[in-house]
């Protein structure tokens, strides 16, 4: 089995197409089917079910695909821990995070590591915590900044990065706002809220609160972005459980602490790879966290 079969089979998977993949590859189409029928022929399986619009993955490709992407990641890991070595710093730097991110200044961060090592390139994703714990796991993400969502296994460890309590936002006009005191979800359990897609981090806290205390919400309004969110409580139709460092954001809104909930923190951490299997990059990112405090 050779690396260039796995790049081409990877780069299949994504793309869902043969097409595409060999103009991003920058093969020809005939050579990268020969190269994905040589690999099936090894494994003696099919790796994907093709159709005149798009191919999707079989079963066993399905199995293949993230051993696959975890030894491409290894390999690239292995040469740029070559190139750190002979003492420059090259490759990717694939990094993700999540929105508003407590504990760390992403973009200052970034600024700060290319200045040290141009020769990287970044990338840069945008996601959940679930998902970018899975993108860590498999190799696809060197590191990514999140909310902890599971604990540390052998293929991913969290890094402490800061810690604070959630905090219920509404509109100066809504009844919570004359409370002027902390809210347990029993009180406000029976409202409207706002929140993001369950994959994001204080979703998940904020759920995972509500049913330790046994409390069912509805959540109305479903949004995938910090602002949209305190759009819609600036308007009066609904609240939102949100980190602390949120109200910040939106001086108008009233906020509340909400008690009753010891184990609703919002904890933000560091995800990354075991340490033998960190890259140069993530690293390098690390240290400069650790020392510049961006």
């Amino acid at each position: 089995m050779e690396l260039r079969h796995l790049q081409h089979f990877v780069a299949v998977a994504e793309d869902q197409h043969f097409t595409r993949a060999a103009e991003r590859l920058m093969v020809s189409q005939s050579g990268l089917s020969a190269s994905i029928r040589a690999l099936e022929r090894e494994l003696q399986t099919p790796l994907f079910v093709r159709t005149t619009r798009r191919v999707t993955l079989t079963e066993a490709g399905r199995a293949l695909l993230s051993e696959a992407e975890r030894i491409l990641a290894q390999v690239r890991s292995a040469h740029e821990a070559v190139a750190a070595v002979q003492g420059v710093l090259r490759g990717t730097l694939a990094l993700g995070t999540e929105q508003c991110i407590a504990g760390v200044q992403v973009a200052r961060l970034l600024a700060v590591f290319r200045r040290h090592h141009p020769d990287v390139e970044i990338r840069l994703r945008q996601a959940g915590a679930g998902a970018l714990a899975e993108e860590v796991a498999a190799g696809r993400l060197d590191l990514a900044f999140a909310v902890r969502t599971r604990a540390d296994s052998d293929q991913l460890r969290s890094v402490p990065l800061t810690s604070e309590p959630m905090t219920v936002l509404c509109h100066p006009d809504h009844r919570l706002a004359t409370v002027g005191a902390a809210v347990t979800p029993e009180e406000i359990g029976g409202e409207v809220f706002v929140d993001f897609h369950p994959d994001w981090g204080p979703r998940r806290i904020t759920d995972a609160a509500f049913a330790s205390a046994g409390v069912r919400r509805t959540v109305a309004l479903e949004v995938n972005d910090v602002h949209s969110l305190l759009d819609l409580v600036d308007e009066n139709l609904g609240i939102a459980v949100v980190p602390r460092h949120f109200r910040h954001k939106r001086e108008a809104l009233t906020a509340l602490p909400l008690k009753g909930t010891d184990d609703a923190a919002y904890e933000t951490v560091a995800l990354l790879p075991p340490p033998q299997a960190a890259s140069p990059a993530a690293r390098a990112l690390m240290t400069l966290l650790e020392t510049e405090g961006a």
